[in-house]
């Protein structure tokens, strides 16, 4: 949301400060193209308003299909300044106490003398930035609305026009007369309320009328404004709210809903005066977010409900100021605090609370159902012990956790079926069932039981989502029409029970199509088919896994994104994170290179699928924790719904240690009833659950394929799954963060290595397991960044990513191992070069550029995963180490104990070192030990936030493991 954000003039004369690192993705915008009503298009005023940028990483080449140019360029061209290479992490550390007065230099220290620096708060910066004379938009509107700009953002217009309302514009000061508006609007705006002390006056004399009521709506300074004409007092926050995901919660209802905001001062709740009262409250800090009139139309919010970029969750606060108008109009009452309630009331069924929960697990691990689901059955586990409820586990794997000693208070090693869990059933007699902790394998279980009455026979309830929702999505044929319902897409398909039925469809639908069976794991029995011969094949093979088969329109080459949804029973809504295949459509997601959070979305298309996945969620009413995933067209806003999973998933236990949301954790917790609000993140301690985590960092995930043990086995990689594991690595900049990936894949691999394999143009068509060193020598051998996105389809921003490691290869290449500089081995090592990896291509060794490094003093920092990008204090201990940084966000105080993890999950080495982990680090624990544990892993148990005082998501070399031991001084290290 950078364009949006600069030229929202609340950031007038400020130096704005993105704390997300790579900025610029996705380039700009045309500055020129208009909207219906005479506005630009994509942007929230005619010019940019803030004084400098700061980040962290910009993007010089934009590939967006939207873009007209680079970031840089048109800051340029608009005479602003930008700086990079910045550790906005530690300057948010800085500034989350405060404002600061601040200069962009460009030169060395020491500076020369400087004139000091002016405080832009002393001055108006209302008076500068609203509208010099009146204008009208929409002249022939139903209503008219009197729009007061103190820095209103054009969305807030727009909003106003859309419900057909003329709206006058007027400058901060102008002298407001009833008899000229049906109702009064105040906008956001930057600097100090107390500037404002004219239109406070103003807005007394209107709140005063006793005759000629007219209806006032006021956003942030507007909110303020209001409230200090009314007679409240202001104070400044402790930290300021500055983001697009602060929780506010609705006073009359308990909901809470996800606000976009930027302010650093409140109102006193506690001086409100008689008549008026809290409209709703920010969840994490408990400060005012809103108050209104109990009887009047007065209202107004700290929040944007509109804004751009940010979440709009709550626009339907404009449908309430139009319609409080029009009825004041007609000389008709309309309270707006009651309408408000009404609008966001919503009458949960709640399950009734259980005594006993019968856990059904994943059984023995497969290809699609592994590790993950140990990891989010333990948390199940942990979340019902809390609530004081007695589990049953059935489970037959022995290699897991959660079958282990001191989590579940009965477990049962039998087979996840039907006959053995009608059973338990009937020896246990618990009362409530988790269907969604154990992965397709229970989830199809369930739908037995429930199919044969068995839950009916003995008194269990589903607990969570319920069962009709889980078949809804489950049969296409079903999901397909319950999405069009209300208005989405997803892609042509037809659901089919016959080879000659699959043929005819495919013929309507038109080849190239995608074949899959319903009701599997992992992508089992699908394939894409370019004629009859080819389908035929298919789905011989796919009915031998399922009774219905699939056949979709092939997309493929078009972009997939998913995202992680949670929805309590109360119908609180948000998502915890959203990812982006590398690899496009067409590739398994198990299969696939996986960035979180998305890379190569613009503002709009973010929320654009956003709002979609919160309503396709609410559409099916499901209860917990669910993942969307998207079919996008590279060239257009056009897009599909592939599928919705309406359980935990691998993508679940990637997106909790991605972002620090324990999702399984809460997916319990929603399952009993408890309201998202409720829940506390047992992550940070100090947030709510209810609340979208913010990331100042990139994760990449990357498959491991053990195919080399097979024989005659394809190597190509498609719609069905063959990985076995998978690792998640952390870092400050794409190349820094894939790098690491790499190599936590295959210890033998040292990083995005142009010399592994040969240039192959098929196997850039049609991927294999080693696709990405194809890619390497190809980018290594010259080929143009236009040529691969033709043979691959990856998104071009991917590949110039890629392209500057290679670069970079044939810098360090040219150097003499003697001549090495201070600037060559950073820059290196800010892109994710190894020591091992500069090394050979300098010709060097390993200890030699290490002890090069040492002397230059290139060590790397340890930043924390947070859920809060620094804005907040937060004692979390999700820890990973960067080149991209100046400081360290934790102290060193020794005295810990460090475990090296298995790592990822491989043949021949899987869950059940993961189990001996855990054994670990529990019995150290016992030990009165304190422990730093370190791993790469998401599917563990070990990995999860309360297993270890410490947890690096790093590799497990020498160069990384001496990095940690040397920062940490750790007692002893256990290696077995």
């Amino acid at each position: 949301g950078y364009p949006e954000s600069l030229t929202d003039p609340s950031y007038h004369a400020q130096l704005l400060v993105l704390t997300y690192p790579l900025v610029g993705n996705y380039g700009v915008p045309d500055e020129k193209e208009q909207d219906e009503h005479g506005l630009p298009r994509w942007f929230e005023s005619n010019r940019i308003w803030a004084a400098g940028l700061v980040v962290g990483e910009v993007s010089t080449r934009a590939c967006h299909w939207r873009a007209r140019r680079s970031l840089g360029a048109w800051l340029a061209s608009n005479g602003v300044p930008g700086i990079c290479g910045i550790d906005t992490r530690a300057l948010t550390f800085r500034l989350r106490e405060g404002v600061t007065l601040g200069r962009i230099i460009q030169s060395i220290p020491p500076f020369g003398p400087m004139r000091p620096i002016s405080d832009p708060n002393k001055r108006n910066l209302v008076a500068e930035v609203s509208v010099k004379e009146t204008k009208v938009f929409n002249p022939s509107g139903d209503v008219t609305i009197m729009a007061v700009d103190c820095g209103l953002k054009y969305n807030q217009i727009r909003c106003l026009v859309k419900r057909n309302a003329k709206v006058i514009l007027v400058p901060w000061d102008h002298k407001l007369d009833p008899k000229q508006f049906d109702g009064l609007f105040i906008s956001n705006g930057p600097g100090d309320p107390e500037v404002c002390k004219k239109l406070v006056e103003n807005l007394k004399q209107i709140v005063d009328e006793k005759t000629n009521i007219k209806p006032i709506f006021g956003i942030c300074l507007g909110h303020q404004l209001l409230s200090t004409a009314i007679g409240c007092k202001t104070y400044k926050t402790s930290y300021g709210n500055r983001g697009h995901n602060l929780p506010c919660t609705h006073n009359g209802t308990g909901r809470c809903f996800m606000t976009s905001q930027n302010h650093g001062f409140a109102v006193d709740a506690n001086s409100l005066p008689n008549n008026w009262k809290i409209l709703f409250t920010n969840e994490n800090d408990k400060t005012n977010e809103g108050i209104v009139h109990k009887l009047l139309p007065y209202y107004s919010v700290q929040f944007h409900p509109e804004h751009t970029a940010g979440p709009t969750d709550l626009e339907c606060l404009f449908d309430i100021f139009i319609k409080s108008v029009k009825s004041y109009k007609n000389k008709e009452e309309y309270i707006v605090d009651q309408k408000i309630t009404e609008q966001l009331t919503f009458t949960p069924k709640l399950p009734e609370r259980p005594k006993k929960v019968l856990i059904l697990g994943s059984g023995g691990l497969s290809i699609g159902q592994a590790g993950e689901f140990d990891y989010s059955g333990s948390q199940g586990v942990k979340a019902l012990q809390e609530e004081k409820i007695q589990t049953v586990l059935i489970n037959p794997n022995i290699a897991t956790v959660q079958t282990s000693k001191g989590l579940a208070d009965k477990v049962y090693f039998l087979p996840i079926t039907p006959e053995y869990v009608e059973q338990v059933i009937k020896a246990e007699r618990p009362t409530g069932v988790l269907l969604t902790f154990g992965g397709q394998t229970a989830l199809n279980c369930g739908v037995e039981l429930d199919k044969s009455k068995v839950f009916q026979k003995y008194n269990v309830n589903i607990l969570g989502t319920p069962i009709q929702s889980i078949v809804d999505t489950e049969d296409r044929k079903i999901f397909a029409e319950k999405i069009n319902a209300i208005g989405e897409k997803v892609a042509p398909s037809a659901a089919v029970s016959t080879v000659e039925e699959a043929l005819t469809a495919a013929i309507q639908i038109g080849y190239p199509v995608m074949a899959r069976s319903a009701f599997s794991l992992g992508g089992l029995g699908s394939g894409f088919a370019n004629n009859e011969e080819e389908l035929k094949a298919l789905a011989h093979q796919a009915f031998s896994h399922s009774e219905q088969l699939i056949i979709d329109k092939s997309l493929k080459g078009w972009k997939e994104v998913e995202y992680e949804v949670v929805r309590d029973a109360f119908d609180n809504c948000i998502t915890v994170c959203n990812m982006e295949n590398v690899d496009p459509l067409g590739i398994h997601t198990g299969e696939s290179i996986v960035v979180a959070p998305s890379q190569t979305l613009s503002n709009r298309e973010y929320y654009m699928l956003r709002n979609t996945a919160i309503k396709v969620i609410r559409h099916f009413g499901i209860v917990g924790e669910c993942n969307i995933q998207y079919a996008l067209n590279p060239n257009s806003e056009e897009f599909y719904i592939i599928e919705v999973n309406a359980r935990l998933s691998r993508s679940s236990a990637l997106a909790s240690k991605a972002t620090g949301y324990p999702l399984a954790y809460v997916a319990a917790k929603l399952a009993l009833g408890v309201p998202l609000p409720e829940i506390k993140n047992s992550v940070t301690g100090v947030t709510t659950a209810c609340f979208e985590p913010s990331l100042d960092y990139c994760v990449v995930k990357i498959p491991r394929w053990d195919l080399a043990k097979f024989n005659r086995v394809s190597t190509k990689i498609g719609s069905s799954m063959k990985s076995v594991g998978e690792v998640m690595s952390i870092g400050r900049s794409f190349e820094e963060a894939f790098q690491k990936a790499l190599r936590m894949v295959d210890e033998n691999v040292t990083g995005f290595d142009p010399n592994i394999e040969k240039v192959n143009e098929n196997e850039l068509r049609e991927p294999t397991d080693k696709r990405m060193f194809v890619l390497a020598a190809a980018l290594k051998q010259g080929y143009s960044i236009d040529k691969l996105y033709e043979l691959t389809k990856i998104d071009k921003w991917f590949l110039v990513k890629l392209k500057n490691i290679i670069d970079y290869y044939n810098v360090l290449e040219a150097v003499n191992p003697g001549l090495i500089t201070f600037d060559i081995i950073k820059k290196a090592k800010q892109i994710g070069f190894s020591d091992k990896q500069i090394s050979s291509a300098i010709k060097s060794t390993e200890l030699a550029v290490r002890k090069q490094r040492e002397e230059f003093k290139i060590t790397p920092v340890v930043k924390q995963i947070d859920t809060v990008a620094a804005e907040w204090p937060a004692s979390t201990n999700y820890l990973y180490l960067t080149y991209n940084g100046i400081t360290h966000d934790i102290n060193f105080p020794g005295d810990f104990t460090m475990v090296l993890g298995s790592g990822v999950y491989r043949i021949g080495s899987s869950v059940e070192f993961d189990w001996c982990a855990v054994g670990c680090l529990r019995e150290l624990r016992n030990q009165g030990k304190r422990t730093i544990m370190v791993n790469y892993n998401p599917e563990t148990v070990s990995t999860d936030y309360d297993m270890s005082d410490r947890l690096y998501f790093e590799e497990i070399s020498f160069e990384v493991v001496m990095d940690i031991y040397n920062l940490e001084s750790p007692d002893g290290v256990i290696l077995s």
